[in-house]
């Protein structure tokens, strides 16, 4: 059996509050984050809301040279980092080689690529920045992060689309349970809120057309007609448990199951059948041992795509069994955040371990419709309190992967 894992710090910079306290308080009280798209003129466009961050200060977090040299993904993944080691409190108290960085990005620094191909074109390649290749590449927030908190250890840009960043966790996890690492800074981020992303994932058919807020990211209802596009970055520090007990860390919850596979069926769509999200499920619970009666909370990967609902849907049943998923409380937090990309797999990480802390499980809002085949409990537009042993993360994404992400209460 490898070492125990536990959280002990957590960062966030949202669509709905940009610290974890104000991420979770927005989720509870069912706050969306969706609205029109303010970081360009989407009038000539098909597709004209976002999950914008709001009112994101990086000087907070870094100084102007470092804000001149990085994209606006970095700049949420070191304001989320920071955060996550300020509450972790981890600083000085571990070896630089024992602690490391696996941060991913899905898409990398876009605004930086369009910004330098516009110099290119209209000045000529001498105007191109110097920075360009180091502000865009998808590793840079994990170079970054470990410069700025020496950290020697394992370190790793994990690319899996929308799977990315609770693959990182995972991997994190792996890194610490086979002795590699006693504490990691894992999760990711993204920043593509743009008129190229924009259009891109509406031509290819992923992007809701909704103009009504309350309407658009709206998982599991009959009336969902794709993702909304989020943004941000999230951040946990995972810790080896004797490592935290030793120096007397709080600890939020245990991470103790993790399941990774691919679909091997279709570069955008998941499989119908839902075998391969359905085995990363069943590895991760099988992993944690989790006992067949317990109080389970699912935040589910919830897109609101037509495909993606139905056949997590169908997933949760043949990796649980039935009557298993029928009891289980599952929400889709994509409804109020949209679709974050690279952060989302953290960021719904963090929710998983704050239900767990406290008890109350935040809500699927917009939900209005029943969907014959999405017929199980999605905790639809208002928080509910519940006690919770377990709490499943699952996360999917183009090219077939899937993460599956298992964490319990840590006095368990």
């Amino acid at each position: 059996m490898g070492r125990r894992v536990v959280v002990t710090g957590m960062g966030a910079i949202t669509p709905v509050g940009n610290d974890v306290p104000s991420f979770w308080n927005s989720l509870i009280a069912g706050k969306n984050g969706i609205n029109r798209i303010t970081k360009f003129d989407p009038s000539e466009f098909k597709v004209k809301l976002a999950a914008e961050v709001k009112n994101f200060q990086p000087e907070n977090y870094m100084d102007k040279s470092m804000i001149r040299r990085t994209d606006l993904y970095c700049q949420y993944a070191l304001a989320a980092a920071s955060q996550a080691m300020t509450d972790s409190g981890i600083s000085g108290k571990i070896k630089p080689e024992r602690l490391g960085v696996y941060v991913g990005s899905g898409i990398g620094g876009m605004e930086t690529f369009m910004e330098e191909e516009d110099k290119l074109r209209a000045k000529g390649p001498k105007r191109v920045s110097p920075f360009f290749i180091p502000k865009l590449i998808s590793n840079i927030a994990a170079g970054h992060i470990a410069i700025q908190y020496h950290a020697k250890g394992p370190s790793m840009c994990v690319v899996t689309a929308c799977a990315t960043s609770a693959t990182a966790v995972g991997e994190a996890y792996r890194a610490i349970q086979h002795g590699d690492a006693d504490a990691m800074i894992t999760g990711g981020a993204e920043a593509t809120i743009n008129e190229l992303a924009v259009a891109g994932f509406t031509n290819c058919m992923a992007l809701t057309s909704s103009e009504d807020p309350s309407a658009a990211s709206i998982p599991f209802d009959k009336r969902r007609s794709g993702f909304v596009m989020g943004e941000g970055g999230a951040i946990l520090i995972l810790e080896e448990y004797g490592h935290a007990v030793s120096r007397g860390a709080k600890i939020y919850a245990e991470i103790c199951g993790y399941g990774n596979t691919n679909d091997a069926y279709h570069m955008t769509a998941p499989d119908p059948e839902a075998t391969g999200a359905a085995n990363a499920i069943r590895i991760a619970v099988r992993e944690a041992a989790m006992p067949q009666n317990s109080r389970l909370y699912i935040n589910a990967h919830g897109t609101s795509t037509l495909l993606n609902d139905k056949t997590e849907t169908l997933a949760f049943k043949k990796a649980l069994g039935e009557e298993s998923a029928r009891k289980a409380l599952i929400s889709s937090t994509k409804s109020m955040t949209g679709h974050m990309l690279g952060a989302t797999g953290a960021a719904e990480a963090i929710v998983c371990v704050l239900v767990l802390c406290h008890g109350i499980v935040p809500p699927t809002i917009g939900y209005q419709e029943p969907d014959p085949e999405c017929d199980l409990d999605y905790v639809p537009n208002t928080a509910r309190k519940a006690e919770i042993d377990y709490a499943i993360s699952t996360n999917l994404g183009f090219g077939g992967h899937n993460a599956c992400l298992v964490f319990r209460k840590a006095d368990q």
